[in-house]
């Protein structure tokens, strides 16, 4: 009788886990419909991803290919954004190009949260890291984002990949003083002093402990990093230190926009617009990301 009683009590208290986890998806879905800033910027980045994939589908004409005699023509049927000065469709590479930029921020975004998050964590764990990684992240963060990644750029030579490090290396320290700050106000909590008297490891005390506990800022921190990826790669392809010629990037169609901006303003318009539209999405979504996942804030659904 016992233990028919036991497995009943399992039972219900199982299907209450069930409902518990059902009423937080639930008002996760509602806080989330409800939070504007978070919905936009959602649908303009889900518009920006499929638009980046499925451009080769798309797109009428190849990015690469010189016509001539179709130099600069204004917006037409044939041509949706018009040409450039070699006679390129420029729609075929805005389309590419995001499929560029979209990459490199992504890359950036990823692996400055992977390398800052280690930094951070240990560097707010033991005091002698602090010190060596700290002044490290000073020194980087003493240099403007564009000279340092310019600087970094004229060593690695100007190719796609030597882009995403020089952009990582300069917003490395931004995401590791972010989870370092985040993990001091962590590491001086009663439960953290008490699992260090039970004798838990350091591993488990920062990877089990303190990092579940700093991952919001961290995720917002990295929607803006990726923003702002997006717009270093365009001003280092904009200057002739990003993506090579002949590829395609929102920087370097802006840079031969440059030349002929009087004759032909589109050549600045739409990329310059794409730029806009996906800083935009990505601002949105970290700001109402934030507010998302802070439970005191103030514009959070109850």
């Amino acid at each position: 009788m016992e233990l028919k009683t036991t497995a009943i009590d399992n039972v219900n208290i199982s299907k209450l886990k069930n409902k518990t986890k059902l009423e937080r998806r639930r008002l996760l879905v509602k806080r989330f419909l409800f939070n504007k800033s978070v919905l936009i910027g959602t649908i303009i980045l889900l518009f920006l991803t499929l638009f980046a994939l499925f451009a080769p589908l798309i797109t009428p004409h190849s990015p690469l290919a010189m016509e001539n005699a179709n130099r600069l023509q204004p917006p037409s049927s044939e041509h949706w954004f018009g040409t450039d000065n070699f006679g390129r469709d420029l729609f075929s590479r805005v389309a590419n190009g995001a499929q560029v930029s979209l990459t490199v921020g992504l890359s950036v975004a990823v692996i400055t949260a992977i390398v800052g998050l280690i930094i951070g964590l240990y560097a707010s764990y033991y005091s002698l890291l602090d010190h060596i990684l700290m002044r490290v992240c000073d020194a980087l963060m003493a240099f403007p984002d564009i000279l340092l990644a310019v600087a970094i750029m004229a060593v690695l030579g100007p190719q796609p990949v030597n882009v995403v490090i020089a952009v990582t290396l300069a917003k490395i320290p931004v995401v590791a003083r972010v989870v370092r700050s985040s993990s001091l106000v962590v590491k001086e909590q009663t439960y953290i002093e008490a699992l260090k008297s039970q004798g838990a490891s350091s591993w488990r005390i920062i990877w089990k402990h303190i990092l579940p506990n700093i991952l919001s800022p961290l995720i917002v921190q990295v929607t803006y990093i990726f923003a702002i990826a997006i717009i270093l790669e365009a001003s280092l392809s904009f200057l002739g230190a990003g993506i090579p010629a002949p590829n395609p990037s929102w920087g370097n169609i802006l840079l031969d926009g440059k030349i002929v901006i009087f004759n032909a303003s589109w050549m600045t318009i739409f990329p310059g617009m794409f730029i806009v539209f996906a800083v935009l999405g990505l601002n949105l979504f970290g700001d109402g990301l934030r507010d998302l996942l802070d439970p005191h804030s103030n514009k959070s659904i109850k």
